[in-house]
């Protein structure tokens, strides 16, 4: 098995002792920190205006319902409305037939009889 240290036994630069290496790394970890912490300001703000979004979203969806019912009450009206003329007007057509068929069968009988008495 051979070792993964480099050839002459030196260490690895990302292992090497430096007197410069950890405050560099200190420095890269503040700004790292710094970043993180300017990102959950941002996302704290975004979730406010979120919720003040959800909330209005609530209202339009009540008022989209009410909306929705007072359009179902009046079409439904319309509907029974407009169901009550045809069935008016079916019933109309029905006693004119009627009547047109009961005058036709009169009208038979008459003719018979004068037929009849013809005789």
């Amino acid at each position: 098995m051979s070792s993964r240290l480099p050839s002459g036994g030196a260490p690895r630069l990302s292992t090497a002792p430096s007197s410069s290496t950890k405050p560099r790394q200190l420095s890269h970890l503040h700004a790292q920190l710094a970043q993180l912490s300017a990102n959950l300001g941002d996302l704290e703000n975004l979730l406010r205006n979120t919720s003040i979004q959800a909330e209005s979203i609530r209202g339009l969806g009540a008022y989209h319902g009410g909306l929705f019912m007072a359009a179902s009450k009046v079409l439904g009206e319309e509907t029974i409305a407009g169901s009550a003329q045809q069935q008016q007007q079916q019933q109309q057509q029905q006693q004119q037939g009627q009547g047109q068929t009961k005058g036709n069968s009169n009208r038979a009988a008459e003719r018979k009889e004068d037929s009849d008495s013809d005789f």
